[in-house]
């Protein structure tokens, strides 16, 4: 496995390979890599020729500066899973590397209200942290694929609006949320629960589930009253339960609404926030 730390010795690097005609598969992360992020590595293997993953906590993104410190740094283990994984390039930048202060990086997309709905809502700005570094991301890698996970799924859909938006040649693969034993969606944040916390957060899963047993069936309003009731369990506080039109966002009421459903919910588990999704209905 390679290992880059400047933009310019990677994409010469890189330019090897598309010289050759080789494909580039990209994963971004902000690193404390679990089987989630492996997934995604995986993925890319085997549909794209060279994989490369970077690593970087991207400050631009967190609304909250205390999670930004709270952030788990393991890079020596991160390398170490990403070389079994056999990845071809690891990227590790530093802020200067992404963010140079000459370097305008202001993104002309109107959202609209994919910025503002559920996550926009509840974490003012992340949104906008997320679009500028994958936006710098993919200026830099310039991949033919970018692979990300369902498990944020209002994330995808702005990094899709995006590369629609500005006809970035780029397409974006997303691949299914990996599971804990008890369906706890993986996540970096999931090693900062208690072990309490952690068994109980199976409610989560277990209620999108519920919901999605329920849907043809049950008036949303009702269904989503149904989740917040379940998901209020000791020490659990749920922020948001919403069931959505997969491309919009926006609410729907009733099964029949759209041919694209997903319901979304965040739940504070003690202080760590969980996020999942479950697609209730999508035509094939």
């Amino acid at each position: 496995m390679q290992v880059f730390k400047t933009n310019k010795n990677l994409q010469a690097s890189l330019l090897k390979y598309k010289i050759k005609g080789k494909t580039i598969g990209f994963v971004p992360t902000l690193g404390a890599l679990h089987e989630g992020h492996a997934s995604l590595v995986e993925r890319s293997k085997r549909l794209s020729d060279i994989t490369v993953c970077s690593i970087f906590v991207n400050p631009a993104q967190f609304n909250d500066p205390k999670d930004l410190i709270k952030y788990p740094r393991t890079l020596k283990e991160d390398k170490n899973l990403l070389e079994e994984l056999k990845t071809d390039i690891l990227f590790i930048p530093s802020k200067d590397e992404i963010y140079p202060a000459d370097l305008q990086l202001e993104i002309d997309v109107d959202f609209g209200s994919l910025f503002t709905v559920m996550e926009g809502e509840h974490r003012p700005g992340h949104f906008d942290g997320v679009v500028k570094v994958v936006k710098r991301l993919l200026d830099i890698v310039c991949p033919d694929h970018l692979y990300m996970g369902q498990k944020d799924f209002q994330q995808f859909s702005l990094i899709q609006h995006m590369i629609d938006e500005l006809e970035i040649p780029t397409q974006l693969i997303v691949c299914k949320i990996k599971r804990e034993p008890n369906g706890l969606a993986m996540s970096s944040r999931n090693e900062r629960l208690t072990k309490e916390n952690r068994e109980k957060a199976a409610i989560i899963y277990k209620t999108l589930k519920a919901v999605k047993r329920k849907a043809k069936d049950k008036d949303f309003e009702q269904l989503k009253e149904y989740a917040m009731d379940k998901l209020s369990i000791e020490n659990f506080k749920p922020e948001y339960f919403e069931i959505v039109d997969g491309r919009t966002l926006q609410s729907v009421n009733d099964y029949e609404d759209s041919d694209y459903i997903v319901a979304c919910a965040a739940v504070w588990a003690g202080d760590i926030r969980l996020i999942d999704n479950i697609i209730l209905k999508k035509e094939q």
